[in-house]
């Protein structure tokens, strides 16, 4: 078997591209290198390996990658905190339906598509009023998070509600560019993949980290942007208070998700949470970081959030758990495995942090603003 992997070079997809080699597969590799995410080609890409250099926004390179292939595992995608608005949609949006569009076009053989998705499709998480039950709600309003107050509240009686795990019945209620531009990517994916019966999934990935992970693009992976402050001894500004928490599922966990459903029918023409369904929120995160680095740099809350940002957010891996697969990987275990790989990268002693310096361009552009409290 030969299979296509799109943006094959970044964290998750190197991972799945090394994982289909051991399972006997050929791998070909599609993917931009783009300056923001890769100052150069990465050495973790296999000399075994095809590479071709090229965006999928690029509808002729789009159709050499895809000659001769059986499988495609659909990464690429520019994502992060930015202010280029367009820029998500020409990436993830269309880079998508080029993909399918060249199939259709040139009548290429595939036997199977998985997309790469987001728990950003869901907006907000779910959760619970301890007097009124269950409920979804919409994102947090701006003039809330103005004023400093971060919990989510009950529609009924206002008072703080509890998170739960969210499934993929969840109404969808992307409220950023990146999360309107993925559900773009995984609707073109399943639908197309159905008119032209082949067997198409979608994996919304809760917050994927590890090896890999770019130390040079400032815009997104918080695991890079505080180990790099760390790193480098400058103090860590985190949002809001720090008890904003997320699903931390470590990347080969998710580049088995992507093998396990490509290899069964019954995952076809369906979507999926990729997840430890586990909490963790932002200081534990830092206190597990300080820990692996031997160091006790503490953050620093100024009261600064990001409009769009989920409260709370886990996913539900049940419905993928019926597969057989499982998450493996503890958030201990995976950060000990990050560091032990970040240490490699310190050819000169130190790494640069490049997060700080963009930090004025995100507030004067709105995407990070300052509370009252």
């Amino acid at each position: 078997m030969r299979a296509l992997v799109t943006g094959g070079a970044g964290l998750i997809g190197s991972h799945i591209a090394d994982l289909l080699y051991k399972q006997g597969y050929k791998i070909r590799i599609l993917d931009n290198l783009e300056k923001e995410t890769h100052l150069t080609k990465p050495a973790w890409i296999k000399k075994e390996y095809e590479f071709i250099k090229g965006d999928v926004k690029n509808k002729k390179i789009v159709e050499a990658a895809l000659k001769n292939v059986d499988y495609i595992f659909h990464q690429a995608a520019y994502g992060g905190f930015t202010p280029k608005i367009t820029k998500f949609i020409q990436s993830n949006c269309i880079g998508t339906a080029n993909i399918f569009e060249a199939i259709r076009d040139n009548k290429f053989k595939i036997k199977k598509v998985v997309v790469a998705s987001s728990q950003a499709v869901y907006g907000e998480g779910k959760y619970k009023c301890k007097q009124h039950g269950t409920f979804e709600p919409s994102l947090r309003p701006l003039k809330q998070l103005q004023r400093g107050d971060w919990e989510v509240k009950c529609p009924v009686c206002k008072k703080d509600s509890e998170p739960f795990p969210v499934d993929e019945e969840r109404k969808i209620n992307p409220g950023l560019t990146y999360s309107i531009s993925k559900y773009c990517e995984e609707k073109l994916a399943l639908i197309s993949g159905q008119a032209l019966g082949i067997p198409t999934v979608a994996l919304r990935y809760a917050l994927t980290y590890g090896p890999r992970q770019s130390l040079s693009n400032p815009y997104t992976g918080v695991t890079s942007i505080f180990s790099t402050h760390i790193l480098n001894n400058i103090p860590i500004e985190i949002h809001e208070n720090g008890h904003q928490a997320r699903d931390f599922t470590y990347v080969e966990d998710v580049a088995r998700a992507n093998y396990v459903v490509s290899q069964t029918p019954k995952s076809d023409y369906q979507v999926f949470n990729v997840s430890t369904q586990k909490l963790t929120s932002i200081l534990q995160f830092i206190k597990t970081l300080n820990k692996a680095y031997g160091t006790n740099l503490a953050p620093i809350i100024h009261g600064k959030y990001r409009p769009g940002d989920a409260r709370y957010l886990y996913l539900d891996n049940s419905k993928l758990q019926k597969l057989g697969w499982k998450p493996i990987t503890n958030l201990e275990n995976g950060i000990e495995k990050y560091v032990s790989w970040i240490r490699n990268q310190q050819t000169s002693g130190d790494l640069k942090e490049y997060f700080s310096a963009v930090m004025e361009k995100l507030m004067s552009s709105g995407i990070i603003r300052q509370s009252s409290k």
